[in-house]
């Protein structure tokens, strides 16, 4: 037990380190109120973690414990829905409101799209 603990933590903090690096870049380079940072690595973290479940559904590829590691610790850390929450909050009470239906529904259909595009690619890769 605590050796997953462990794996989840280190994956978690490897992805949150990352997630702010991106996210900080991002936004520097693209200085805007829109939450470009966030967006970008809610759509990154759904790729990643559809290849990473394509790849446990293809057999021996992944172990329970690198599932653990990055499906939980690290896109966990690295993907930020309660940041996009709140980025999506902000919009609406700053009457953002196009800003907020572009963002909050771009980011779960390009999530989503992420999602099914990483198993895609597995499936591609590994028939």
């Amino acid at each position: 037990m605590w050796k997953t603990i462990l794996l989840v933590g280190s994956g978690g903090f490897i992805g949150s380190v990352l997630r702010f690096l991106v996210t900080r870049f991002i936004q520097m380079r693209y200085f805007s109120l829109f939450p470009w940072g966030t967006m970008t690595v809610n759509i990154v973290g759904s790729f990643i973690i559809g290849i990473i479940f394509g790849l446990s559904e293809k057999g021996d590829f992944l172990g329970p414990q690198a599932k653990f590691f990055l499906a939980v610790g690290f896109c966990g850390g690295f993907t930020t829905f309660s940041s996009l929450s709140n980025d999506a909050f902000i919009l609406l009470q700053n009457k953002e409101w196009l800003k907020f239906l572009f963002y909050a529904t771009g980011s779960f259909a390009l999530g989503l799209a992420a999602v099914l595009g990483g198993r895609m690619l597995v499936k591609t890769i590994l028939p």
